[in-house]
């Protein structure tokens, strides 16, 4: 029965030919509203848009890819998982970039590479070029991910800036954690604290010297000391734990703000075991808002990235990177937010 007597010709899931014949059309019609609507009249092409959203109907995406070699794919190699951590920013992440890549018509293809070799993911795709472009989320020192994207001439947004390489042109997004650590630090200052403890990543990591320094310039503008309350420490629960014990023991700041959530918690671990409540007796804050963050008591106080902006950011820049002729804008610096729960505690009298 055809679909004016109330069901689809198909008797299933409607086809171009159903949207033809409710639009009144011919089947290139509808072929060309989907793939090449330039060439229709306006109202045709209005006539047959609503056909297809009346009937729900979804070109078929496979021969479409077929035609124009596209797969509409882009690649976003995951990492393994770090015991010992409170750090699930990858999640949130990846939630947001595939919401984002949606609205656009892209799915993301999740891969992993073999053993210590992180481009190896990489290139089983590029070979079958299965993915239009990646999405690249490492970028520090040391990665080479994007230089080997870059002599292949792979066509890849990052999550993150060129760090050793000022002048690459592919396109990134990034957020501002210096400035996130400076707000949680000035944070503490306007709540009367004057002996804030850092405790930050090993001095090789970029990144944890980036957030560093937001500290230390917070500090420094309001006059405060730094000597001997600062800790670099690898990122997991138990190095935040024993830095914790030796700046309270030889530094007693009355306050922390640390490089990551994972450090902040060894944190909260060290003033428990020694009967001190955070937030009333030594304030905490994190970074990068984790799910621990806002579920541990009495809340963690956070620097919240904003990784929903970052991936409609990037997606952005992906539609420029692939479209005719290519569109290559200039990096994006995204600024942090500062969540404020318990751990911050109150203002000092």
């Amino acid at each position: 029965m055809s679909r004016y007597g109330g069901r689809l010709s198909s008797g299933g899931a409607p086809t171009l030919a159903d949207v033809a014949e409710l639009a009144g059309v011919s089947r290139q019609t509808v072929s060309n509203a989907v793939n090449n609507p330039d060439l229709l009249r306006a109202d045709t092409l209005t006539r047959v848009q609503q056909a297809i959203e009346q009937l729900g109907y979804l070109p078929n995406r496979a021969a479409r890819n077929l035609r124009t070699r596209s797969s509409h794919l882009v690649g976003l190699r995951i990492a393994p998982v770090q015991e010992g951590t409170a750090n699930a920013l990858m999640d949130r992440f990846v939630h947001s970039l595939v919401e984002a890549s949606r609205e656009v018509g892209y799915h993301v293809l999740l891969f992993t590479g073999e053993g210590e070799d992180v481009t190896s993911g990489y290139d089983d795709l590029l070979r079958s070029t299965a993915v239009d472009a990646f999405v690249v989320t490492d970028t520090y020192l040391g990665n080479p991910q994007s230089a080997w994207l870059r002599e292949r001439r792979a066509p890849f947004v990052a999550f993150g800036r060129p760090w050793t390489d000022p002048g690459a042109r592919h396109p990134w997004v990034d957020v501002d954690t210096a400035a996130g650590a400076h707000l949680a630090t000035r944070h503490l200052i306007d709540k009367g604290h004057r002996r804030i403890a850092w405790i930050g990543w090993r001095k090789d990591s970029l990144l944890g010297e980036e957030r560093r320094s937001g500290w230390s310039r917070a500090m420094r503008e309001a006059v405060l000391p730094t000597t001997g309350l600062a800790s670099r420490v690898e990122d997991t629960v138990a190095s935040g734990r024993a830095a914790a014990e030796v700046l309270l023991d030889d530094a007693r700041p009355t306050g922390f703000v640390c490089a990551s959530d994972t450090l902040a918690m060894g944190v909260l671990h060290t003033l428990a075991e020694r009967g001190l409540q955070a937030g009333d007796d030594v304030a905490v804050v994190g970074f990068d808002d984790s799910q621990v963050a806002q579920t541990v008591w009495p809340g963690l106080s956070s620097v919240r990235l904003p990784l929903e902006a970052a991936a409609v950011e990037l997606v952005k820049a992906l539609e420029g990177l692939l479209s005719t002729p290519s569109q290559v804008g200039p990096g994006l610096m995204l600024a942090p937010t500062l969540e404020v729960r318990g751990t911050s505690g109150p203002d000092l009298a």
